[in-house]
């Protein structure tokens, strides 16, 4: 009757082994092939991150040497967004697309030619008197210069033991040659005669374009997530750059009227100055003041009505900045001034000027295409606002 009681200190001793830590001894070969696989996953992430930055500069270097090709057809794919919904209104009024194409880029050529017909003279008259016109103006910045140059006499006295004298040198002649204008007008012809091509056959065919990139779509949903992209992309895009060239003409508008009530020569063609360097954020605003206020000192005697054109385009420009873009434009076009700058800095430097004008729009299609790509959103969180 008492056997039961070395059963229960059995379990007692089995209960007391199970509380006990069990350490588990790996083996060698285990412990080998777990740091090989972490090795061999180390070395495939260098390697795929040297691979990266490889076709990084290769893309680079592609963009910069087919320049001459890809300028024209970005700039034509940013005017066909552009003007793709007027083309679309008048198809909705059974009006055919090829027509209202056509109407439409005739009356933005004859406008375009109009425009550079009657600016044209006064900026070419401004180029030829450049150096004279900076010789008229420097006696009237004597009363400053002089002090820092008998600063900058003192210092050099000090250092080498005897006064010296600087002579300025007198600035190059600027001059264009009838060879130049024969030699570079084919290749403008060309550019120019391409992006009408190409704009005129992207309102003519986008909407074919567009069917012909969803059939090769392998499903239904794709097809779907496709032409949601795409017409979300498109009308995004064609409202950011409408209301952009809506803004840059208002200030454009209003900087001419600004420098024809200050009585300066010329106003159409700094009003088109302020337009088309108000494209480049940041540094048309800075170039534009510049112009203004050289302007200014070369054509007023009295130093306060010189700056006055410059200060009311400062204040005008930085209004339409802080206020009137972002209440358009809303918080989702809105990007950071940093992104803007690197953008500005990278195709400045790939494309030169044209690819300064382009760099926001870029960017702004870039960022609105990224937002609905999977595993890109970061790059809008990063460049927004």
């Amino acid at each position: 009757m008492n056997e039961p009681a070395p059963l229960a200190g059995g379990v007692e001793a089995a209960a007391q082994a199970a509380a006990l830590p069990v350490q588990v001894v790996s083996s060698p070969h285990g412990l080998f092939a777990r740091r090989s696989a972490r090795g061999i996953r180390r070395h495939l992430r260098g390697i795929r991150v040297l691979l990266n930055a490889l076709l990084l500069l290769a893309l680079l270097y592609t963009v910069t040497l087919c320049k001459a090709l890809l300028i024209p057809l970005v700039l034509a794919a940013f005017l066909g967004l552009a003007l793709n919904p007027v083309v679309a209104g008048g198809a909705r009024f059974h009006v055919p697309r090829w027509l209202a194409a056509s109407v439409l880029m005739l009356g933005l050529i004859g406008g375009i030619g109009t425009g550079i017909g009657m600016l044209t003279p006064p900026a070419l008259e401004w180029f030829h008197e450049a150096p004279a016109t900076i010789r008229s103006f420097v006696p009237k910045l004597e009363h400053i210069t002089q002090p820092l140059e008998a600063a900058n006499r003192a210092t050099q006295t000090l250092v080498s033991g005897h006064p010296v004298r600087v002579q300025a040198a007198p600035p190059p002649p600027v001059s264009v040659s009838a060879w130049d204008v024969v030699s570079t007008a084919p290749k403008v012809l060309a550019a120019v005669l391409t992006v009408v091509l190409l704009v005129f056959f992207f309102l003519v065919y986008g909407d074919l374009l567009l069917r012909r990139v969803v059939e090769i779509a392998p499903s239904f949903g794709h097809k779907r997530q496709t032409v949601a992209v795409v017409r979300g992309i498109q009308e995004e895009v064609s409202r950011y750059i409408l209301t952009t060239v809506l803004i840059n003409f208002t200030l454009g508008a209003l900087t001419a009227g600004l420098t024809w009530l200050l009585h300066m020569p010329d106003p159409l063609l700094w009003g088109a100055v302020a337009m088309l360097a108000n494209f480049i954020p940041y540094v048309g605003a800075i170039v534009t003041t510049t112009v203004l206020l050289l302007v200014g000192l070369a054509h007023f005697d009295d130093p306060t009505h010189a700056l006055l054109p410059a200060l009311c385009f400062a204040g005008l420009t930085a209004f339409e900045g802080n206020v009137v873009s972002p209440l358009i434009l809303g918080r989702r076009m809105r990007l950071s001034p940093i992104a803007i700058l690197v953008w500005l800095l990278i195709w400045g430097w790939l494309w030169g000027i044209p690819g300064a004008l382009l760099a926001v729009p870029m960017l702004t299609s870039v960022k609105l295409i990224t937002e609905n790509v999977r595993g890109w959103e970061w790059f809008a969180h990063m460049v927004e606002r």
